[in-house]
């Protein structure tokens, strides 16, 4: 039996759909859902571990309504360059993410996230900043 994965550049066993816009020089892992449906932009330059789900669409709201609301909702999501996102982490839609920000592994983030800021937990929080005065030795940390 075949895959039944969409074909992608990035990563054989990642599930890009959609038409995302991804910048040169990001990594995408293993076990990946990148979700384009409702517009998404990937910087330049990330590394998006394995098991990250990038969600521009919800239907919560049409299930529950037993269908009685019709639309699957979306919203665009915005990662900036050079961003770090854990593995397993969610980020849905909606979401703003600023340049060279690091979302923690297992992460869920339901708001936008500031560049150079560190965002961990259920839901995502702040938890420290991206220090980079010395590009050779990045701190994060508080």
């Amino acid at each position: 039996m075949g895959s039944s994965l969409p074909d992608n550049p990035f990563n054989d066993h990642a599930w890009i759909v959609g038409e995302p816009e991804i910048g040169e020089g990001t990594w995408i892992g293993a076990f990946t859902v990148i979700d384009g449906s409702g517009g998404l932009t990937i910087g330049r330059g990330c590394d998006i571990a394995s098991g990250v789900h990038i969600y521009t669409h919800s239907s919560a709201k049409r299930c529950v309504s037993g269908r009685r609301h019709p639309d699957v909702e979306r919203q665009p999501v915005r990662i900036g360059d050079r961003v770090f996102i854990g593995a397993n982490a969610v980020i849905n839609m909606g979401v703003t993410v600023g340049d060279e920000a690091v979302i923690g592994a297992g992460a869920v983030v339901t708001g936008d996230v500031a560049a150079r800021t560190v965002v961990a937990g259920v839901p995502a929080r702040e938890v420290g900043t991206v220090d980079l005065s010395d590009p050779e030795r990045p701190v994060l940390g508080r």
